[in-house]
């Protein structure tokens, strides 16, 4: 039996919901705007000391919600050794893509050729390797970095569902992050493809990118978009898109390129920029 929480979410009309969230956040208006600041900073305790403008200071909501940090506030790690971690965050679950499957929680998996979205062969390149889900809180810093180097090379939007991606949810609703909309970027990098996948949720209002793009939230098909080698060059720990409202990123590596720091486990606190995993070197 679902819990109440999971229950409401199955019954609620999700994309409404979502698209009026997606206004009062974008909402200029003061009146609109400085009270649901100033609110959600205090009721999840926002850490503005690091933050680049302070409280009075952002156009929107959505704009004080995609907040950039001071100058200094993430120490990059040596992306020469290490992989980084993409977001501020906690750590849902990591492994091994084993039978092209990924662990979501108990009970309950997905595949990696579902959440990809960027069909069979290209799923292919990843079993066997490494994937770790990093959940993003509403307190957290919002914008996603690039884990290692890489050279975009197609991404996908996926429109889908709108489930919250919090623990409660993960456990509850089967292939939660392969239901649910998001926009999943293959990059190649000095040691082989990676995948980067921002997975939308409830009251996300919207996922964007550093770079043009044809997609927009909330659609109603697939949009995939190649891109030229080079035409998106990003360095690692460089920004490559950002969450208006918080989700999860799903990190997928081919097998021989990347081990996980043996001290991480699930349900480890994670800030963007801190080593994660050991570079193995090119294959």
């Amino acid at each position: 039996m679902p819990s109440p929480f999971i229950l409401f979410q199955h019954l609620v009309p999700q994309h409404a919901l979502t698209r009026l969230a997606g206004a009062l956040a974008a909402s200029e208006r003061p009146w609109i705007k400085d009270p649901l600041i100033r609110h959600f900073a205090g009721a999840y305790g926002v850490n503005m000391d690091e933050a680049a403008r302070g409280l009075g200071e952002f156009a929107s909501f959505n704009d004080f919600f995609t907040r950039e940090l001071k100058p200094g506030a993430r120490e990059l790690a040596d992306s020469a050794n290490y992989v980084l971690s993409p977001a501020d965050g906690a750590v849902s679950q990591l492994g091994s893509i084993t039978d092209g499957r990924i662990f979501q929680a108990k009970g309950r998996d997905f595949t990696a050729s579902e959440i990809l979205g960027h069909g069979a062969e290209a799923a292919a390149r990843f079993e066997g390797g490494q994937f770790m889900t990093i959940y993003l809180s509403p307190k957290d810093y919002h914008r996603v970095h690039m884990p290692a180097a890489g050279a975009l090379q197609s991404s996908v939007y996926v429109p889908g569902d709108l489930f919250s991606v919090n623990a409660e949810t993960a456990e509850g609703v089967d292939r939660l992050f392969a239901r649910n909309e998001r926009l999943s970027c293959l990059f190649d990098g000095p040691d082989g493809a990676f995948a980067s996948i921002m997975v939308g949720a409830m009251i996300v209002a919207g996922i964007d990118t550093v770079w043009p793009h044809r997609f927009a939230g909330h659609g109603k098909a697939p949009v995939r978009e190649d891109f030229a080698q080079g035409a998106v060059d990003l360095a690692a720990g460089a920004e490559m898109g950002r969450f208006y409202l918080g989700s999860t990123v799903v990190l997928l590596f081919e097998p021989g390129r990347v081990e996980w720091l043996g001290g991480i486990v699930a349900g480890d606190p994670v800030r963007m920029g801190q080593a994660i995993g050991r570079r193995l070197g090119a294959g």
